[in-house]
């Protein structure tokens, strides 16, 4: 009995022995299976100091924000919208402040303050509200229009307001004003912004179409006389009666539109003022411009859509002078490719004529833009985010804010070019320019170097997952995060299924790398780089980047801890490294 019991120990003990085995086998041959949770394993000697060096600038203030804003010509454009500049953040440097309200005359502008603000709003249905501050270029530069448009609307439904967001900055915080000048229309005491043209007219066009008739009857030719002279664009119908399914038709297409104001008569005298044949068959309607362009008539359907694509697609000149005014036009147009002509103003002379008969080829399917370089206010910021050098007229195609794609027109300037070249645009036939670099010729350091055209051989090589830091070299806190960031590359530089790797993103560009600040970190997981990367929102530190990398990657990889010997060795490469 005593030797059966024996025996059963035995054959239990090997047993559980053997299941022991076993596991810490398949612990080593599949990591992912039996590895440490990220809490248990021993990351201590990632946290180590080499050198005596510690991972952070000790110039760069802990306090600072996470990331560098773009500045200058770094601006990412399609945040830009051709308008970064076209409002300017609260500063506390009121040096060489000025009353630029001095010779203003805005009698009629009324001004609130948080005592008076709530009240007012209420008791008027609407009111449109400009937060300014008396430092603020843009605010001095609207300043007569706004006045000007607080003049001619007086006597309408409708008040034009001002606030001083330096005095009222509770006021300012409340409604969330972030830039100046910040322009609010309120209706029933509920505000939305006025993303308009800084114009008087434009401005008064706005606010009529917001609080007036979607369209107004013109009945004799005295009050077309009127509207000819005043208006830089109007939209007349022709039509057999004033009220009716085709009033109803305009009035809406009307309502889709902010910046132009739709009339209609029945009288002939009338349509005859406004280059339409009084014998036409009605409905007839025309849109008129102040430019080279002057009369557009619509031959489609009469009905809203229909309206509505003809005076958005014809309502802005052939080719588009680039200012502040314009950039709005631009972009809230349906029609999203740009066709743009970088010149000076002395170098435009002999371009610009066959650079107008192109833009007649494609009337209502590209927008044509002259971008003037020598204007240091508007036309250089444009010019240095496209990359122009030089004073030689270049055109680019632009693809607008939907994926901010550029295409380089490459050739001769001559009509047959320009044709060819939108007709490719069209039939989206062009190659996207993207910026890059020249390729490094070595790439053999911890952290590779990415630039725009081996991005996809790196960043999207489907077997790696990559950790791709996107920089600018002004930038302090990609300065900082260096040490941090080589470090890392360096304990993870013999794990083959890992790409640690940086991209300048002042001279770079990919479609896939969009940086919304400097720096900008993201994760491309292997198998899976037709979706958007993981931007990486840890700790800069060297722990909580490999563990984000850890949790993310597709393919599982451990990281062993370094011996003694392994850190030896590498300090003595390192040396000799810095002998030769």
């Amino acid at each position: 009995m005593a030797n059966q019991l024996v025996i059963v120990f035995f054959l239990s003990t090997f047993l559980i022995l053997a299941n022991f085995t076993s596991l810490s086998q398949s612990k080593q041959t599949n990591p992912s299976a039996g590895a440490l949770d990220d809490d248990d394993e021993d990351l201590s000697f990632l946290e180590e100091p080499e050198d005596g060096t510690t991972s952070t600038d000790p110039l760069i203030d802990p306090d600072l924000p996470d990331f560098d804003e773009f500045s200058g010509d770094e601006d990412d454009f399609e945040n830009y919208n051709y308008e970064d500049d076209d409002f300017e953040v609260p500063s506390h440097d009121y040096k060489d402040e000025d009353d630029f309200s001095e010779s203003i005359d805005d009698k009629d502008v009324v001004v609130l303050t948080e005592s008076n603000f709530t009240d007012f709003v209420e008791s008027n249905r609407f009111v449109m509200v400009e937060f300014y501050a008396p430092w603020c270029g843009h605010c001095k530069a609207l300043a007569p229009e706004y006045a000007a448009a607080a003049t001619e609307l007086k006597g309408q439904p409708v008040v034009l307001a001002k606030v001083d967001a330096q005095e009222e900055n509770d006021l300012a915080e409340t409604y969330e004003v972030q830039g100046f000048p910040t322009v609010l229309f309120f209706v029933d005491g509920v505000h939305k912004p006025y993303l308009g043209q800084r114009t008087k007219d434009a401005i008064v066009t706005w606010i009529k179409k917001k609080t007036g008739p979607a369209v107004y009857n013109i009945t004799t030719a005295e009050d077309a006389e009127k509207v000819l002279t005043s208006e830089d664009k109007v939209v007349l119908a022709y039509l057999n009666s004033l009220v009716g399914p085709e009033s109803d038709e305009l009035a809406e297409a009307s309502k889709l539109d902010d910046d132009v104001n739709f009339y209609q008569t029945v009288d002939p005298n009338v349509a005859k003022l406004f280059h339409i044949n009084p014998d036409v068959k009605r409905p007839a309607l025309v849109l008129l411009k102040k430019d080279a362009e002057k009369v557009t008539h619509h031959d489609g359907l009469f009905d809203k859509s229909a309206i509505k694509e003809f005076v958005f697609a014809n309502k802005l000149p052939l080719v588009t002078n680039f200012s502040r005014e314009s950039a709005t036009l631009i972009f809230e147009s349906p029609i999203k490719k740009q066709v743009l002509l970088f010149a000076t103003s002395n170098g435009s002379s002999k371009v610009f004529p066959t650079f107008v008969d192109a833009a007649k080829l494609f009337k209502g399917k590209l927008i044509f833009v002259y971008v003037e370089l020598d204007n240091e206010d508007v036309g250089k910021p444009v010019g240095d985010y496209f990359g122009i050098t030089g004073d030689a007229p270049q055109v680019i195609g632009y693809t607008g804010n939907d994926d901010g794609k550029k295409f380089v027109f490459d050739q001769d300037l001559t009509f047959e070019n320009l044709k060819a070249f939108g007709e490719g645009f069209l039939d989206e036939k062009l190659k996207a320019f993207y910026k890059s670099d020249p390729i490094p010729e070595n790439n053999d350091g911890d952290v590779k170097i990415v630039v725009g055209n081996n991005f996809d051989d790196i960043v999207l090589d489907e077997s790696k997952d990559v950790l791709l830091e996107i920089y600018a070299p002004w930038c302090g806190h990609c300065q900082a995060l260096e040490p941090t960031y080589n470090k890392l590359a360096k304990h993870l530089h013999d794990i083959d299924s890992l790409v640690i790797a940086k991209m300048d993103g002042t001279t770079n560009e990919h479609p896939k790398a969009k940086a919304d600040g400097y720096p900008t970190i993201l994760f491309y997981p292997a198998g899976n780089k037709t979706v958007d990367p993981i931007t990486v929102d840890v700790d800069r530190t060297v722990v909580a980047l490999y563990k984000f990398m850890k949790k993310h990657a597709s393919v599982p990889f451990n990281l062993q801890k370094p011996t003694y010997n392994d850190a030896k060795e590498s300090s003595e490469i390192d040396q000799k490294d810095e002998l030769r």
